[in-house]
């Protein structure tokens, strides 16, 4: 039987400040959509881990699956209620790759280059998932599929579209969007929606 996590809100109002509730889900992303083949997809966890490793789609496919019932809110202003996600949890991940001990942020990689960034408290938690079906449909590509990234306590961008992997890391290191005004967690409830460019961070360039 498949686990099943309801995170929507309970302890504090639904709906976060600024946010409009809409029944559409909008497509928004930064570039095209990619065509993923899944023959030759893999997905690499590397950096600050005991374990680095590589899956392709067929073994990603053969791990665990869970279901998360959640709301989702963009930095947009849209929240979506009631959402069904299902997917591989990130609980096994987790354990196969035995992050380091001064591991203490992910970057999360995906197709065209993005990134985005993650403390690692944020990723670990049990109801996030690599989503590959969204209300009983597999996703299609314009929202992620065949697999995307489902963190439903922060702001939807930080739930990667077409993830390739996880690079753990010592420091926490900007993604595509932070480096672009945006915040370095994006909490929905406290509204941090952009943050203050970091000068130093962004010298560096890109990570190899």
């Amino acid at each position: 039987m498949t686990q099943r996590h309801d995170v929507r809100t309970t302890d504090k109002d639904r709906l976060p400040p600024g946010q409009i509730i809409t029944q559409k889900w909008p497509v928004l992303h930064y570039g095209t959509v990619p065509h993923v083949d899944t023959r030759t997809w893999r997905f690499s966890v590397t950096g600050a881990v005991e374990h680095p490793f590589e899956l392709t789609w067929d073994e990603l496919l053969a791990l665990p699956r869970q279901e998360t019932l959640c709301d989702i809110h963009c930095v947009t202003r849209w929240s979506r209620y009631d959402n069904l996600f299902e997917g591989v949890p990130l609980g096994p991940i987790f354990e196969r790759a035995h992050p380091r001990p001064e591991a203490s942020h992910v970057l999360v990689h995906a197709e065209h280059g993005f990134t985005t960034n993650l403390p690692i408290g944020d990723l670990n938690r049990p109801e996030n998932l690599l989503a590959l079906r969204h209300n009983g449909r597999e996703l299609d590509p314009e929202h992620g599929g065949p697999v995307r990234l489902v963190i439903p306590h922060l702001y939807f961008w930080k739930s990667a579209k077409w993830i390739r992997g996880f690079e753990f890391l010592d420091e926490d290191y900007p993604g595509f969007w932070e480096q672009n005004g945006y915040h370095m967690r994006g909490e929905p409830w406290a509204e941090e929606r952009y943050g203050r460019p970091d000068p130093a961070r962004m010298r560096r360039g890109p990570r190899k």
